[in-house]
């Protein structure tokens, strides 16, 4: 199957040479061509160019792109979207003057979440969860890393883990699986944390290993839910297992855990919304990504990440959705670049890097997708007809995604 795609008004995110992630004033480098031609064999990115460079071969369909753009698809390296039920009540509580931590401590939140998982079966929760998978395809979204940590025994973490594999095994987007079992204490070991670092350690990572359930290992390092020792005792315990760390980390205050996750080598540092200069000293000149979560801090009303400081100061940051039930009930990529534009300050072309390349980094999907280049994955979006790239995060809360590929095939929007 040789699909060729013609008359392209800009090809987005064009990498000749292998490149991992951009980071500080390369970020705001995006390599287009006008008037271009894409062609995809096989699923598979075979060819690119300008349009009068288009070689004139057999192919087995032709999709004229005149006036409209071909940029990868998102790569949503952050989200929780195998959940249960909905959290809309805290939604108004925190309009009615409540924090998030508040209704935390409350007995809602993650908490609140894990009891309605742990009473939803296996079938519920993957019908359930395949709706905002579809949702989220249809948005642009053409790889996917979903967490657990919505369960908080062993079972219940298996069972999302589970789905997630059985969702990974139904659809062609790339998805990523992580284990985030530490993230929250339930209430029955609140005295005795230590206990439950000890069941996901002991049992729940060598059945995880045993089933090939995960690629990473997640914990939520924040003042009142696990510390930097903790951090450290879980990452290299599912290290051990072949499980790469992620950290959710400095979302409401900073303790340290940029540091540990930087020491853990961990792929990923997310959510940063609280920054000190010493967490950014310690991610230079690492192989750690920093992602934010933009329409998290949207949607709880606290700090964005400071993009722009970061950026100066010569680091890579990655965009993500955070999509889940308590914080950010959407994964909608393309109100995520809108958002890091307006509200972070970041410039298109840093979002877009963010949101594709750098993305696909913090998954470990960047030798398969993230950026048009030969070899890679034909998982694209087809804008409507838009006067340029920046027009995309400029008309935030309006689509303007007219198709999507995944390995070259339309999904449909």
């Amino acid at each position: 199957m040789i699909t060729l795609f013609k008359n392209i008004k800009e090809l987005i995110q064009v990498r000749t040479e292998p490149i991992a992630f951009v980071s500080g004033k390369a970020m705001n480098e995006l390599p287009t061509i006008k008037n271009a031609f894409l062609i995809v064999e096989n699923g598979l990115i075979s060819d690119f160019g300008s349009m009068e460079n288009c070689p004139k071969i057999n192919v087995s369909e032709v999709i004229d792109a005149t006036g409209r753009m071909i940029l990868p698809s998102w790569c949503d390296s952050h989200t929780h979207i195998v959940y249960a039920g909905n959290r809309e009540n805290e939604f108004v509580d925190r309009i009615n003057g409540w924090s998030y931590e508040a209704i935390a401590n409350n007995g809602g939140g993650i908490l609140n979440s894990a009891k309605k998982l742990q009473e939803t079966s296996e079938e519920t929760l993957y019908q359930e969860s395949k709706v905002r998978l579809e949702e989220v395809i249809q948005l642009g979204t053409g790889a996917i890393e979903i967490k657990s940590g919505y369960g908080l025994t062993v079972d219940a973490e298996l069972k999302m883990l589970r789905v997630i594999k059985r969702l990974k095994e139904t659809y062609s987007i790339a998805i990523k699986a992580t284990f985030l079992g530490a993230h929250a204490v339930p209430l029955e070991y609140k005295e005795n944390k230590e206990t439950y670092l000890k069941l996901l350690t002991e049992e729940a990572l060598p059945k995880i290993a045993e089933e090939h359930l995960a690629e990473y290992i997640d914990i939520f390092c924040e003042t009142g839910y696990f510390s930097v020792a903790d951090t450290e005792f879980i990452l290299e315990a599912g290290k051990k297992y072949g499980l790469i760390p992620k950290i959710h980390v400095n979302q409401f205050t900073a303790i340290g855990g940029v540091q540990a996750g930087v020491k853990c080598q961990a792929l990923s540092v997310d959510h940063l919304e609280i920054m000190r200069d010493e967490d950014i000293e310690a991610l230079k000149n690492t192989k750690t990504m920093p992602v934010a979560l933009p329409s998290c801090s949207y949607f709880l009303s606290i700090p964005y990440t400071p993009a722009r400081k970061m950026i100066e100061a010569g680091l890579p940051l990655a965009l993500a959705t955070d999509y889940n039930p308590g914080s950010t009930p959407s994964g909608n990529m393309n109100f995520v670049v809108s958002t890091a534009c307006i509200k972070m300050k970041m410039t298109p072309e840093e979002a877009i890097n963010a949101a594709t390349l750098n993305g696909a980094y913090a998954m470990g999907v960047e030798e398969e997708l993230g950026s048009i280049t030969k070899g890679k994955q034909a998982n694209l979006i087809l804008t409507k007809q838009i006067n340029s790239y920046g027009f995309m995060p400029y008309s935030f809360g309006t689509n303007q995604i007219e198709k999507v590929y995944l390995k070259g095939k339309e999904i449909g929007v």
